[in-house]
């Protein structure tokens, strides 16, 4: 038998019976349902591999989202990684600023008069609240923290930072979604891609709005027919009051109110049970301006926090403190915003002034953690960044070695964990 009989041969014996043979619409139904992976069309090197490789994948991801492919061959073309951001990304500051010293370069009487002209000129405010439920105080706070009143928004490409920090790898997961959401907003003509700027971390407009939050949060305030946070002052003050009612916002309750405690009191509750007020109270818990609870704040549950330790200003954190850090998930920064809103309103100064304290090195920071790790109270991974973990163990041994339990960092305290740590 010649080559060409045999394989005649091997492929009729291949042939499946004419019984079995698939039909045609049988074909052309699996053909439908057989998933085809977009493929790329070539793109302009952007001078960096590990960019390119990434950028060749995220193709296919951005499609099975949703994204139309003439807008990613529009977008995309030309793309190049944004070197300004990878530093920024990577940078860790050296010295961690204490609460009390953001606070007091926040909370600032130049603000102050700002705020409280905005707050007499914006009708919109009553209205806004009545819908959404934040009072206008609190977003003008926001406002004011996060872009100066609207007048510093940021001027950075957000498709071009988002690309350039999932390449990057870091932060790839987070980085990818919003691009997608970046890409589908240019998508649906809402907005143009040289409106979408704002910080190296894709924050944009007058309330730093992600894009995965612009997407689903973002409101028109002004009723013009689209959402406008970069230019309208209404639509980025009632998105950033949409998203706090979204996060839980409680109408009628504080967000935190500073408070006195007696002498004897034990700071290892802080950070800790979320009591009500009056059983606060049964515990020497007091307001430090002297006014009586208000019956709705009085059956509210809160939390105790010392951010500057037992020497520095303590504070009953209600519900709307954590909807705050929904916004930004610092204690700090829900002070700020709260402390501003309550200055906006007419309130004064703390009762209890911030105490002067020494900024700690990113050493110090985990010279510390080491030393808790090696005593037995188990802070979390040695990264320099005091979190709950770092100030819960703190405070355990605090307790077991007769400290005042209050879970603060200072720079004293690192020298006597390092020198109990050597023992």
């Amino acid at each position: 038998m010649d080559r060409r009989s045999f394989m005649a041969f091997i492929l009729a014996g291949c042939a499946a019976p004419a019984s079995q043979t698939v039909s045609q619409p049988a074909r052309d139904a699996e053909a439908a349902n057989r998933i085809v992976t977009p493929v790329p069309p070539t793109l302009t090197p952007s001078g960096s591999e590990n960019f390119d490789r990434w950028l060749s994948g995220f193709w296919s991801k951005a499609v099975a989202a949703g994204v139309p492919e003439d807008v990613l061959g529009r977008e995309l073309k030309g793309l190049a990684p944004d070197d300004r951001v990878s530093a920024l990304d990577s940078r860790q500051p050296e010295f961690s600023k204490p609460v009390g010293d953001y606070i007091k370069g926040v909370v600032t009487e130049d603000r102050i008069a700002v705020g409280r002209r905005k707050r007499a000129e914006l009708s919109f405010l009553p209205a806004m609240s009545a819908r959404y439920g934040p009072p206008g105080d609190i977003t003008i706070a926001i406002w004011a923290m996060e872009s100066g009143f609207g007048a510093i928004q940021g001027n950075f490409d957000v498709v071009r930072s988002m690309a350039t920090l999932a390449a990057d790898g870091r932060r790839r997961g987070f980085a990818e979604d919003q691009l997608i959401a970046a890409l589908k907003i240019i998508a649906s003509g809402e907005q143009p891609r040289g409106r979408l700027v704002g910080s190296w971390a894709g924050a944009m407009g007058q309330t730093q709005f992600i894009p995965t939050t612009f997407l689903s949060t973002s409101v028109d305030g002004d009723g013009d027919g689209r959402r406008d946070i970069w230019g309208s002052r209404a639509d980025a003050l009632c998105s950033a009051a949409n998203l706090l009612g979204a996060a839980g916002w409680r109408r009628g309750e504080d967000w935190a109110r500073e408070v006195t405690a007696p002498p004897g009191f034990d700071f290892g509750l802080t950070e800790g049970p979320r009591d009500t007020v009056a059983q606060w109270g049964e515990q020497g818990l007091k307001r430090a301006d002297g006014r009586a609870w208000t019956s709705i704040d009085l059956a509210a549950p809160a939390q105790l926090a010392a951010p500057a330790g037992a020497a520095g200003p303590l504070f009953l954190l209600f519900a709307n403190h954590f909807a705050i850090r929904k916004y930004n998930n610092s204690i700090a920064y829900a002070l700020g915003v709260g402390l501003l809103a309550d200055r906006f309103g007419g309130a004064g100064p703390l009762a209890r002034a911030w105490p002067a304290e020494t900024p700690l090195a990113l050493s110090d920071r985990i010279a510390a953690q080491q030393a808790l790790a090696k005593l037995g109270f188990d802070p979390g991974a040695p990264d320099g960044v005091v979190g709950l973990n770092t100030r819960a163990a703190l405070r355990a041994w605090q307790k077991a070695n007769g400290i005042t339990a209050d879970g603060y960092l200072s720079l004293e305290m690192v020298r006597q964990l390092r020198g109990a740590a050597a023992l």
